[in-house]
């Protein structure tokens, strides 16, 4: 049976009484401030829903992450990287990123990114919680993703890309970032054919349930500044 959430109390049902069909789905209601949006991450589960449907709450099994020691890198990637025609920075643009990655496309891919989602989620990134990374080409931004950093662990949202192999290179500089930094897994949510191709994988929701409890609280050396541009040409 589906829990409804109690506009009075953060707390979430039990990982476990998630439905097997639809996969994952958890709960409904709610609202989507700061801290009901902390607390649904540092549970496991994320908010997803379309236009007219009620806010839902998801936490699929298997859940798609991706290690940073797994990342896959193609060919034809690697010597994008080895060029400098695109840049990164992290945090300069949020609110172009989200609104990007909520603009229609040939799949139904980021099209849940309502209004109420972009505004609920650029106060999580007023918060310290939300990041944006924006790839750079000849003063344009041709790409980018956002999500959400607790402890050790990156939950990816969306990404965007207007140019080939843009949103590519923003995900590779950022696992490298958050490698380098202590983190130790990239949330994925669901599986498409763009992670998988990265090199995402599925674990099972209990597994992820044991990175939750083991990492969430524990610190990360990133350093998210708008100041800062990162060449994508890599020595990879």
């Amino acid at each position: 049976m589906l829990t409804w959430l109690n506009r009075e109390s953060l707390a979430f049902p039990a990982l476990n009484k998630a439905l097997r069909e639809p996969n994952g789905l958890l709960a409904a209601g709610g609202d989507l401030s700061p801290a009901r949006l902390v607390a649904a991450y540092r549970h496991g589960c994320f908010p997803w829903y379309q236009d007219g449907q009620p806010l839902l709450w998801w936490s699929p099994d298997p859940r798609t992450v991706l290690l940073p020691d797994n990342l896959h890198i193609s060919r034809s990637l690697r010597k994008v990287l080895r060029t400098d025609q695109f840049s990164v920075s992290f945090d300069r643009n949020f609110k172009e990123v989200i609104h990007a990655c909520a603009a229609p496309r040939d799949d139904d891919y980021g099209t849940w990114i309502t209004s109420d989602i972009q505004a609920a989620y650029y106060q999580l990134h007023r918060q310290g919680y939300a990041h944006s990374v924006e790839v750079w080409h000849a003063g344009q931004l041709v790409g980018g993703l956002y999500g959400i950093a607790i402890g050790q662990l990156f939950f990816g949202e969306s990404m965007f890309s207007r140019m080939s192999n843009a949103s590519k290179v923003g995900f590779v500089t950022l696992v490298n970032a958050l490698k380098a930094a202590g983190f130790v897994l990239i949330d994925c949510q669901m599986p498409t054919n763009h992670l998988i191709s990265l090199g995402a994988g599925n674990i099972s929701r209990e597994d992820f349930a044991q990175y939750l409890a083991k990492h969430l609280d524990q610190p990360s050396g990133m350093q998210w500044s708008s100041e800062t541009r990162i060449t994508s040409r890599l020595k990879i």
